[in-house]
Formats: C-alpha cells, structure tokens, sequence
C-alpha cells in the first residue's frame, strides 16, 4: 500500500493544471512516477471514489479529485459511504486511526444499544 503517493498525487493533480490535462489524456501514463499500486492506480483512473476512501485518502484531498469528476456533493459522500459498505472499514490513514467504520455500523450500532 503507497498511501503516500496516492495522496501526493492527488495532491499535485489538485493544483495543477497542466498535471490534470495529462491525467485526463492518458491516466495511467500520467501516474508511472508514482509509487502506487496496481488496486490504486485502477481506484485513481475509475475514478472509485469509495475505494480511494476505504484505502484512506484524505477527505479533503479527495473531494477535490471528485469535483475534478465533476461529482456533486451528495453523490461523492454517497460513493464514499458505498465504498466503506462495498470494501470495508477504512484500511490506512486518520480515519483508520480513528477507528472510522462508517456512518451505518456506527447506526446499526446504536440500534442495536437502544433495543437492548
């Protein structure tokens, strides 16, 4: 996992005009100096937004990557939601340190406490 280098990347693209037409051009090429992993350039050129999530980029990194998509606000938390249902708890990064598992396991959670 180069959850490093995802991030770095997405940074760059973030802020980069000229790094976006090459990403826009040819997706996979545009990430060869990046140290990312086959699971992460496929998540990087979808783009998967969840998947990217799950891995653990960065929120604030990553809404930019999906306004880049052209995804709306609703639609990018819902990816980011399907993602953690789809893949799992966040696997690197501050929200796996924080214990991140989703807003529905955190739900069914306190469901489950009310009906006890």
């Amino acid at each position: 996992m180069s959850l490093y280098y995802v991030q770095k990347f997405l940074y760059e693209l973030n802020r980069d005009p000229d790094l976006q037409a090459a990403y826009m051009a040819d997706r996979r090429d545009v990430l060869r100096p990046y140290e990312v992993t086959e699971e992460e350039a496929d998540a990087l050129i979808g783009p998967d937004i969840g998947l990217l999530f799950h891995l653990g980029v960065n929120g604030q990194i990553l809404m930019h990557f999906a306004a880049l998509h052209q995804i709306e606000w609703a639609d990018y938390l819902a990816l980011m939601r399907d993602g953690v249902a789809r893949h799992g708890p966040v696997r690197e990064g501050v929200y796996a340190m924080t214990g991140y598992e989703g807003v529905d396991a955190r739900r069914s959670r306190s469901e489950s406490d009310e009906g006890a």
